[in-house]
Order: C-alpha cells, then sequence, then structure tokens
C-alpha cells in the first residue's frame, strides 16, 4: 500500500485552504469557520451601489435629500357631501319663504309709482289693536294647552313603561301614533258630531245645562288636548326608558321615598325631554290652523286666523304685509321658545345616554 502523501505547506503568500485559518500569534489559531460566522454581504437593497457619470454624487455636489412623502391612498371623503341634498331642501323650502316673508314684512310698494321702500310700519300695526289680541290669544292656547297635555303625556307615558304588559305598551304607543296626526277639519267635524250643540254626548249628559260650549276658548281647548296628549306620550316614553333602574333601587336603599326620588333625581334628568315635548306641542298648537278655522271661525281671536283673514282681504283689502308681519312675530316667538330648550338640553343630555 502507498503511504498516503501529507498536504504540501503553504507557500509565502498562498492563501489558507478552505476550512481553516491562519495561525494567529504564539502559534495559536482562531476558532474555524463555521456556520455562526458572518459571511461577506451580499449586494442589496440597502448596499450602496456605485453612482453613474454624471451624477450629483460622482461629480461632488451633495445630493438633495429625498422628502419622505406619505403612501398614496384613497382621497378623504367630505362630510358634508352627505348633508348637500339636506341643505338645498332646506334653503329651497326653508330659506327663500322666510327671506320673502322678512323682505314682505318690511317693505313697502306705492301702488301709482310702484317704488318699494322699506318700513317698520306693518310690523308695528302687527303688535296693536285686534292683531295683538290674536297674538295674545294664540300664546294663551297654545301656552295651555301644551302644559296639560304635558302633564297628562308624562303621566300615561309612565303607567306605560311601568307596565308590564308588552301589550297594552304596544297598543297605547300605535293608537298615540294615529291620533297625534289626525287633526284638521275631520277632527273639528267628529267633535261637533260628538261635543256639538246637537252632539250624541252633549244630548244624553245634557251638558248644555252645565253651560258647555264646544265653540269656545274651553272647547278648543278640549279639541287640542285630543291630539297633543297622544303627541306627548310618543316624545317621552324614550326618555323614560332611559331613567336607569339603578338610580331608583340606589335612592331608595338611602332611606329616599319615591317622591324623593323623582324631585330630586327624576324629574331634573328628564326636564330637558319634558321642555323640549313642551315647545313641540306649544309649536303645533300655536300653528294649528284647519281645526280652529272649522270650528270657531272669528270668534276666538287666534293669529292664524287674522293672517288667513289679512291674505284672503276679508276684513281689510292691502293686508298682505300685515300678515308677513304677523307670521314673523310667530317665527320670533318660535325661536324664543327655542332658545330657552337648546342650554338646557346641552347640560343634561349625557345622562340619558
Amino acid at each position: 500500500m502507498t503511504p498516503a502523501h501529507p498536504a504540501a505547506a503553504p507557500g509565502p503568500g498562498a492563501a489558507p485552504a478552505a476550512g481553516h485559518t491562519a495561525p494567529g500569534p504564539g502559534g495559536t489559531s482562531p476558532e474555524t469557520s463555521g456556520p455562526e460566522t458572518a459571511s461577506p454581504k451580499t449586494p442589496g437593497p440597502e448596499t450602496a451601489s456605485p453612482q453613474a457619470p454624471g451624477s450629483a454624487a460622482a461629480n461632488g455636489t451633495p445630493a438633495a435629500p429625498r422628502a419622505a412623502g406619505r403612501p398614496r391612498g384613497p382621497r378623504p371623503a367630505r362630510p358634508w357631501l352627505g348633508a348637500l341634498p339636506l341643505l338645498v331642501f332646506a334653503g329651497l323650502c326653508f330659506g327663500l319663504p322666510a327671506g320673502a316673508l322678512l323682505y314682505g314684512a318690511v317693505t313697502r310698494t306705492d301702488p301709482v309709482a310702484g317704488t318699494t321702500e322699506f318700513t317698520g310700519e306693518h310690523l308695528s300695526r302687527s303688535l296693536q289693536g285686534p292683531y295683538l289680541t290674536s297674538l295674545t290669544g294664540s300664546v294663551q292656547l297654545a301656552a295651555l294647552t301644551a302644559a296639560l297635555a304635558t302633564v297628562l303625556g308624562v303621566l300615561i307615558a309612565q303607567a306605560v313603561v311601568t307596565s308590564r304588559r308588552g301589550a297594552l305598551r304596544g297598543a297605547v304607543l300605535t293608537a298615540s301614533g294615529v291620533l297625534a296626526n289626525f287633526g284638521g277639519i275631520p277632527l273639528a267635524f267628529a267633535f261637533v258630531a260628538t261635543l256639538g250643540i246637537s252632539g250624541v254626548v252633549t244630548e244624553i249628559g245634557h251638558l248644555d245645562a252645565l253651560g258647555w260650549n264646544l265653540y269656545s276658548f274651553t272647547g278648543l281647548t278640549v279639541i287640542y288636548l285630543y291630539f297633543l296628549v297622544p303627541l306627548m306620550v310618543l316624545v317621552v316614553v324614550p326618555a323614560l326608558d332611559g331613567l336607569r333602574p339603578q338610580w331608583r333601587e340606589a335612592a331608595l336603599n338611602t332611606g329616599a321615598t319615591a317622591w324623593q326620588f323623582w324631585r330630586h333625581v327624576g324629574l331634573p334628568v328628564l326636564a330637558p325631554s319634558l321642555l323640549g315635548g313642551f315647545v313641540l306641542l306649544f309649536g303645533s298648537a300655536f300653528a294649528a290652523h284647519a281645526t280652529a278655522a272649522a270650528l270657531v271661525g272669528g270668534s276666538v281671536p287666534l293669529v292664524t286666523l287674522k293672517i288667513a283673514d289679512a291674505l284672503s282681504g276679508n276684513v281689510l283689502v292691502g293686508q298682505e304685509n300685515v300678515a308677513l308681519a304677523l307670521s314673523l312675530d310667530m317665527i320670533v316667538i318660535a325661536g324664543l321658545v327655542m332658545a330657552v330648550y337648546l342650554p338646557l338640553q346641552r347640560r343634561s343630555s349625557r345622562w340619558l345616554r
């Protein structure tokens, strides 16, 4: 057998063999390279590439820093675009009529010369004489019916909410939704046939002997309550559902009575909703026209009836601008009532979340 030849020793300047390293000082050799030894880094995305001839770096000019741009994505949506149809509708149906009403209330046109000038005569006339009486009568009727309907509606709604019968709740809410929208001439005819001079209930109960008169301020109040009370029930039921049972239990556990709970907890929390319901009922009664026109005519002074008479010329000719001034007075009164409601709503709405 031929003996194996020993490996030739590397000569001067020769590269070491693969897998071996040159001996270090003192004859000792470092650790042999293995899997954990760092290998030369291959050029990649992070490795600087040589600059092309004519570039800024090649010419010695420092390159301008690249602006860190955000990744392009979908353009942000504009929320007001969704409300644009509603804004256009409100501008056409409310803005233009309100502007025309305001312009007619403060201007006067000469029928001969055809010139138009600004004046405050119509506004001052709308606050004098029979016009002021009708405005006061409408405010009194609306305030009285709204207050009575608020109390009665809250009592009925509380009975519905505390009832354990779901059928009763559904029946009351359904009936309230129907009755709240039952008004105008059909409602007036129904009450004439029921509580009129020759009505069925009047004849059976002999109400005429007790001084009952449907065609009066009292009779109009009863008719307005017919559709205002169901409307209040619909408004206040969600607010009563928002009262947490834990509040009542905590009040009772601390020794408070039911009256103390409603006085210090329930009514303060429900105050914005109750006031909002009152404002809604006030506006509905204040602007009602068809029922009163069909029932009482001109026997009860109401601003809506005066506006209709002025526009149609039943009393005086050429009072159209006074009717517009009366309408502007109604808008101002409604705005004042809403100005009382909005601050209280922002203050106490957090309790019903």
